[in-house]
């Protein structure tokens, strides 16, 4: 798996062994920033939720994000997104926070640009994860929420200001794109 685009475009990342962590598709990233361009939203503050390799979090540093704040709650995924920082140079614009989603969405004190969701997709709390970020602070003026998923789990169209504006399929990922709009 390598950096798709931007400053350090072309560096291999490590993903985290075995087979609980399912790093997003080369494919599915580049449309993923694609989307992002053509939004016309900002991508300078990012956070990154069950971050797995970081490899989302670290292609928006290479693509210009100043700063991404990574959560997963696998001791040995922080250890690898730590790794995968050290070797792009993205140490100092990043932060990793070794929790549950949910815990940090109650912890981080930031407004985000972006938020990346990519849980596991038999998990079925994604709709809520989406629904916690709606109802709380972290989310800038014209954020955009970008949540990976498969299809057993359906996520609602709108979570209050958050609305569902995007859907992609790339194999059997799922790519949803929510926008908030001022109420």
């Amino acid at each position: 798996m390598r950096v798709e685009g931007g400053s350090v475009r072309g560096i291999e990342l490590r993903a985290p062994p075995g087979r609980r962590v399912r790093p997003t598709t080369s494919l599915a990233r580049q449309a993923i920033f694609s989307m992002i361009g053509s939004s016309g939203s900002p991508c300078d503050s990012v956070l990154d939720l069950f971050a797995g390799s970081g490899a989302l979090g670290i292609e928006a540093l290479s693509r210009g994000a100043s700063w991404v704040d990574f959560v997963d709650k696998s001791r040995e995924s922080c250890m690898v997104i730590r790794q995968n920082l050290e070797r792009t140079g993205f140490s100092a614009r990043s932060a990793v926070h070794c929790m549950a989603a949910s815990q940090a969405l109650q912890m981080l004190q930031r407004e985000y640009d972006v938020v990346f969701v990519d849980p596991p997709y038999d998990d079925a709390s994604t709709d809520s994860v989406v629904g916690e970020l709606a109802a709380g602070k972290l989310l800038s003026r014209d954020a955009l929420v970008i949540v990976s998923h498969g299809n057993r789990h359906p996520l609602a169209d709108s979570h209050g200001a958050l609305i569902s504006f995007k859907t992609r399929r790339y194999g059997d990922t799922f790519i949803t794109m929510y926008h908030r709009e001022e109420q």
